[in-house]
């Protein structure tokens, strides 16, 4: 068991693992408010189309992921406009367009499927030097932006039309939120796999939800509950030889029930 929490792949998981737990919650808790969930889902299947090109092209994979991610974050905004009463539409569409993509790649470069597939379930112990860096950068970069715009985002999370009257520029602020997505999604899926990255965005802010009293007390538990999932999924994958995406994620949800039946006894 030392051997393992000490060995330099775990340091590297743990160090990409807890950069991570920072960052999803972060852009989960506003994307939850404004009943966006879905576009975790649909940003990860066109960064698995982009991760599918990489390796087909010899780029580095998760350099073409965040690429794609971000474009996909432009057409899904301009969707948005063209279908304003319909909004979810432009998420159905464009993950439509990353699966098909993902799709077609793989049926070109069949000898890379088994080297993709880490990024379909998470390979976070194979985290290298410059995914860290990538990851880092995309932190450092989603945790200035949330500080600079944190009350902006709180008003265009609860009454968008408010925040348009009262002269914020709500479609910047709108394309921000989402470029910032993409880019947590992107570097997100070899850490927990483009099928479980969706959970990493969404249930640390169910359980907050639930307990928090404020908004910002809200973000901070997403956080928290997050960083605990990710140290404590990360140690028992380790220890038991489990697939650590998934661990992270059933012990989200295991904390979830615990919560939700913690609630109901208070109340």
């Amino acid at each position: 068991m030392l051997d393992i929490l000490t060995s330099d792949f775990f340091r590297r998981a743990l160090a990409g693992g807890l950069l991570i737990g920072i960052t999803a919650p972060l852009i989960g808790v506003f994307l939850v408010l404004r009943r966006l969930s879905m576009i975790g889902d649909t940003l990860a299947h066109v960064t698995i189309a982009g991760v599918a090109l990489g390796f087909l092209t010899g780029f580095y994979p998760l350099g073409a992921g965040l690429v794609f991610a971000v474009a996909a974050s432009f057409a899904i905004e301009k969707l948005r406009k063209a279908y304003k009463s319909y909004a979810e539409l432009s998420i159905a569409i464009i993950m439509s367009g990353g699966v098909a993509l993902a799709s077609l790649f793989f049926t070109l470069g069949k000898g890379y499927n088994a080297d993709v597939m880490g990024y379909l379930f998470g390979s976070i112990y194979t985290l290298n030097s410059a995914d860290l860096i990538v990851v880092g950068i995309v932190t450092v970069l989603v945790v200035a932006v949330i500080i600079l715009f944190f009350k902006e985002f709180f008003l265009l999370s609860f009454e968008e039309d408010a925040a348009s009257v009262s002269g914020l520029p709500v479609r910047m602020l709108n394309l921000l939120l989402t470029v910032m997505t993409a880019l947590v999604i992107s570097t997100a899926i070899k850490i927990v796999g483009s099928l479980l990255v969706s959970a990493l965005l969404t249930i640390p802010v169910a359980i907050s939800l639930l307990l928090a009293r404020s908004f910002k007390k809200t973000v901070v538990l997403a956080v928290v509950v997050a960083e605990i999932a990710v140290i404590g999924g990360l140690v028992v994958a380790g220890v038991w030889n489990l697939a650590p995406g998934a661990t992270i994620v059933l012990l989200l949800i295991a904390l979830l029930i615990v919560t939700l039946i913690g609630k109901k006894g208070v109340s």
